[in-house]
């Protein structure tokens, strides 16, 4: 089996129990039983590889092949965690590549002047604790101790990390001392490159994003016996302030998106007006500058609804990540390498967030998109061609062996 149909098998080998979390799909979450399993079968494959293992403080999972010289490494990473019933690609293909790349030098016997690093991420998603990217933000050494947050059944994260053997104020021992630069290879997670009949295309850099927590409070009432006129509804308000979002997103007519990705009504009865609502709200923007001008305007509507219907509304920023573009020389050589192995050369900016906008801080960064079926991500749909995995790992190599040719 050649490298690249044995990363999307092993990605699909990692799809369901027990490397998932639920039944009949996959849900991988941080410092989860789930995400033990799968850290244990990649350490496995590691060493298979050629690679020492070892985990970090913040339980990212990090293979090491040494170079001939005392050098910085360069890393090869991106994640292991998955967002409810996601699809099997999103992440641990970029990692299963970078386990390919040191395979195949390993087998030919030939070591780079650096090390490499293949990391798997523990939390890029976000998907149990309100945050994402934290553990990619302890590699990077921008996390200062440990947030203070719970997930979704209330369990702190200090108390998951003790849960896991970790000490919880031990996250910044997790800061990576320094690297030659970071590669990630991610599915697009939309329809470009298939659209244009392309395999791959050069990140050019990730948009700046913001994420909000959203509380609207009204009034809890009987179904059948609050009038109309009277009511302090707070999921009628939600609703109003969804579609708001929406309009002034759609009328920006520019790279702007605003999302709502989920919405909470609570009692949550159906014989009982919601007197209270919680919503997120996602803003990104490949320039920050307009970004930030369209989140200040959703917040000015949002407000401006709630004093229209008589709602309470406040609002938390749970995150904001800035614009992040690639390093110039590194985007360069991962195009020469694209272009030597067939492909036309192609740069198009992510939309999606990724590891490397964080680790950025460390480190240059570079990036390889993979074409997906019909666009589809964050969906049990999302499929990658393994001949595409296979071309992706060719183009890898290429980059290697060009930043190796910078240090002979």
């Amino acid at each position: 089996m050649v490298g690249g149909a044995r990363a999307t098998r092993r990605c699909e080998a990692l799809g369901a129990m027990p490397f998932s979390d639920m039944e009949g799909g996959l849900y991988r979450a941080w410092l989860s039983p789930a995400y033990r399993a799968a850290r244990e079968q990649l350490s496995a494959w590691m060493v298979e590889a050629g690679m020492t293992p070892r985990t970090d403080a913040a339980a990212n999972l990090i293979g090491r092949y040494p170079g001939t010289q005392d050098m910085p490494p360069l890393i090869i990473a991106s994640h292991l965690d998955s967002v409810r019933d996601g699809g099997f690609y999103d992440g641990p293909l970029g990692v299963m590549l970078g386990l390919e790349c040191v395979a195949a030098l390993s087998a030919s016997g030939r070591r780079m002047p650096f090390p490499i690093e293949v990391i798997a991420f523990g939390d890029e998603e976000g998907s149990r604790f309100p945050a994402a990217m934290l553990t990619s933000k302890a590699v990077a050494g921008v996390l200062d101790g440990v947030p203070d947050m719970a997930d979704a059944k209330g369990i702190t994260l200090a108390q998951a990390l003790a849960e896991y053997g970790l000490s919880p104020g031990g996250l910044a021992g997790a800061r990576h001392p320094g690297a030659l630069a970071y590669l990630e290879a991610h599915i697009e997670q939309g329809p470009v490159l298939e659209a244009e009949g392309l395999a791959l295309g050069v990140v050019t850099g990730i948009a700046a994003q913001l994420r909000y927590g959203m509380v609207v409070r009204g009034l809890a009432g009987h179904a059948g016996t609050s009038s109309m006129p009277l009511r302090r509804d707070a999921l009628a308000g939600a609703a109003e302030m969804v579609l708001a979002v929406e309009a002034i997103a759609r009328a920006d007519e520019s790279d702007l998106v605003a999302t709502v990705g989920r919405i909470e009504a609570l009692p949550g009865a159906a014989n009982v007006i919601a007197g209270e609502v919680r919503f997120t709200l996602d803003v990104r923007a490949g320039d920050a500058g307009r970004r930030n001008r369209a989140a200040e305007e959703i917040l000015d509507a949002l407000v401006d609804i709630a004093d229209a219907r008589g709602l309470d509304f406040e609002f938390e920023r749970v995150h904001d990540l800035p614009a992040s573009p690639c390093d110039g020389r590194l985007m360069d050589w991962l195009e020469e390498a694209l272009v030597e192995n067939g492909h036309p050369a192609r740069r198009l900016v992510s939309g999606a967030g990724h590891d490397a906008m964080v680790m950025a801080q460390l480190c240059p960064t570079a990036m390889l998109f993979i074409r997906c079926r019909d666009g589809i991500s964050h969906n049990p749909a999302e499929y990658v061609e393994p001949a595409d995995a296979e071309a992706a790992l060719a183009v890898m190599l290429g980059f290697i062996e060009k930043l190796g040719a910078t240090y002979a």
